[in-house]
């Protein structure tokens, strides 16, 4: 079909034609109106807030912001700015004030939608900093507004936009184009000034064509939305599981994923490793604190899972004997585990880092279908996917059908196709140089197999060199040690040392819970961090978790922290990657006494 039948406008007006009362967007544990909306009720909300916006004063290709926690309002903000065709900036809520300020002036957006008390106040500062924001909308109805050009959200709704608004609003229709600019969304790299990548409706078009022919996903299906909408993969994910005619639950509170995975029973929600890894490592402590009798089951039902898996693969043959085994592996131990995940999910579609190859096998044992993908905001996320019929351990899969990659120069990772963006807002040296002849260098090392797989390898700029001449890739061995439910941040340190190590965030949750098995008392967690069996304890799940490790990879000194990296400190991204060069600095006194 022609991409001009994908401009997702059009997709979602389609939807709420077709499906009308069903439930297109749900706020999980939210109040009324927004926990349940309907195909009609998202299509007459998001028709409004274009026309508001059109009142506003607001022309064709001006920009608006959102700064808010997932929620359905997010995505009525999002559907409606891109009906009056303006360009939706997204900022993290997350983001410090200096990297708010600096996208709201770099893009010149002219309306700030924000979410909660918190981030009101935050868009009121930014306001005061940024002379093109004109109009501030909240969308917590509660908060109290401190100027007569910020409205409520549910106001606004209630209000009666102007008939000029509606017939401008249909003219715009009337002229979108594939070609108009859908939204700048500022990728924060670990150095320098964020920088707005280009999307335009042509992209996200063929981004929604080519996840037809990859995707299992039907209308009626559900996926719950708990990354942040504000990162181009949980966005991207939206827009196709909306124009997909699919359920879409938004979670505003990560640390309830559990809990909200339990109660939504998604059929698919988009994970980064790290999620994986934190349920990897809560099973196995549960099962190395289990009766010898149930480890043995567990560990003969994790073998049968992964002889299963290479059967459905294709890759080894079936056999009776072994699918008797895999049905009674599955009633005894899978299902159980499937269950913890809501039981009916149909895949997960990973991304955002490398996953651990041990953690993807236990996924695949365990009957829950993991597509590893790889991507950038550059290319509306997804280049290259594993598929349920494609699934090769530790690659991220082959490139959708209208994307083309070679590997380059030092092993980099090339992409050319129709998701690549168009450049960086106002930053035309800064596009020169990110394309070589055509080709998007992606800045990543990678491998590309017979069968035409994409291995990533690390990050090409990330590589260390020890002193000793030899090449650490610090994400294979993090990734390693992230694995441990003790563990919730790992940043190693190899550059020109003769060895590495590692500053190490405790999980301190389950640390102290450990401790406190184990009798240690300590009055705070510092005290924790200074225990001779605590750090033994450490160092013991160190050699477990590196026996895969080359000896000159592995970690041989580490550095116990109180605090985790955050943004404030300006130690992650928003999308949680390390800021090597600060943290380096911040610690500089605790790396040089481990050498």
């Amino acid at each position: 079909m022609l991409l001009e039948n994908y401009h997702i406008v059009r997709l979602l007006q389609q939807q709420s034609q077709t499906l009308g009362e069903n439930i297109a967007l749900e706020g999980f544990e939210m109040a009324a109106p927004w926990n349940a909306v309907s195909w009609h009720q998202f299509d007459s909300i998001t028709s409004k807030i274009a026309q508001l916006l059109i009142d506003f004063g607001l022309h064709v290709h001006d920009k608006v912001v959102i700064v808010a926690q997932n929620c359905p309002q997010w995505t009525c903000a999002d559907i409606g700015a891109l009906k009056a065709r303006n360009v939706v900036v997204p900022v993290y809520p997350t983001s410090t004030m200096e990297q708010a300020v600096f996208i709201v002036n770099d893009s010149r957006a002219k309306v700030i939608f924000a979410g909660d008390e918190g981030q009101y106040h935050t868009a009121c500062k930014i306001q005061a900093q940024c002379p093109s924001v004109q109009h501030i909308v909240v969308f917590d109805s509660k908060v109290k507004l401190a100027s007569d050009v910020h409205f409520h959200l549910d106001d606004l709704l209630n209000s009666s936009p102007s008939q000029q608004s509606h017939d401008e609003l249909t003219l715009r229709l009337s002229q979108t184009s594939l070609d108009d600019l859908l939204t700048l969304i500022y990728t924060s790299g670990t150095t320098g000034e964020p920088k707005g990548v280009m999307l335009d409706y042509r992209n996200i078009a063929s981004m929604v064509e080519q996840h037809d022919t990859e995707i299992a996903f039907k209308a009626g299906d559900v996926s719950l939305a708990f990354l942040p909408l504000s990162h181009v993969f949980e966005r991207g994910w939206t827009f196709y599981v909306l124009c997909r005619g699919g359920r879409n639950v938004y979670l505003n509170d990560t640390h309830r994923v559990k809990e909200a995975i339990a109660a939504v029973k998604p059929h698919t929600l988009c994970v980064v490793p790290r999620f994986l890894e934190k349920v990897y490592s809560a099973v196995h402590d549960k099962v190395n604190s289990a009766p010898a009798i149930r480890q043995k089951l567990f560990h003969w039902a994790i073998g049968v899972g992964a002889r299963q898996f290479e059967v459905t693969q294709g890759r080894k043959r079936p056999s009776k004997l072994l699918s008797a085994q895999w049905k009674l592996a599955n009633k005894l131990v899978f299902s159980k585990l499937q269950n913890v995940l809501g039981g009916r999910l149909t895949f997960m579609p990973v991304g955002g880092a490398a996953l651990d190859v041990n953690v993807g096998a236990f996924f695949h044992s365990i009957g829950v279908p993991i597509l590893c993908g790889y991507g950038m905001t550059e290319t509306c996320a997804t280049v290259t996917c594993n598929t349920l019929s494609n699934r090769v351990p530790g690659s991220n899969g082959k490139p959708l059908h209208a994307m083309e990659i070679k590997i380059g120069d030092n092993n980099e990772i090339l992409v050319r196709g129709e998701t690549v963006m168009r450049g960086y807002f106002n930053r035309p040296e800064d596009t020169a140089e990110a394309f070589d002849n055509g080709w998007l260098k992606t800045g990543d090392a990678g491998m590309i197999d017979t069968e035409g797989n994409l291995y990533i390898t690390d990050r090409i700029k990330e590589l260390m060199k020890t002193s000793n001449g030899k090449y650490i890739a610090p994400q294979r061995v993090e990734g390693k040690v992230s694995c441990c439910p003790f563990v919730e941040q790992v940043a190693i340190i190899a550059d020109a040392r003769n060895y590495v190590s590692a500053l190490i965030v405790p999980a301190f949750e389950a640390l102290e819970i450990w401790a406190l098995e184990k009798g240690i008392s300590v009055e705070n967690p510092i005290d924790l961090l200074r225990n001779s069996q605590v750090l033994e304890h450490f160092e013991q799940r160190l050699k477990e978790l590196q026996y895969e490790l080359a000896s000159f990879e592995q970690i041989k000194k580490f550095t116990l922290l109180p605090e985790a990296f955050s943004m404030e400190a300006g130690l992650i991204t928003p999308t949680m990657k390390l800021r090597r060069k600060n943290i380096y600095s911040k610690y500089a006194t605790e790396i040089d006494a481990m050498y």
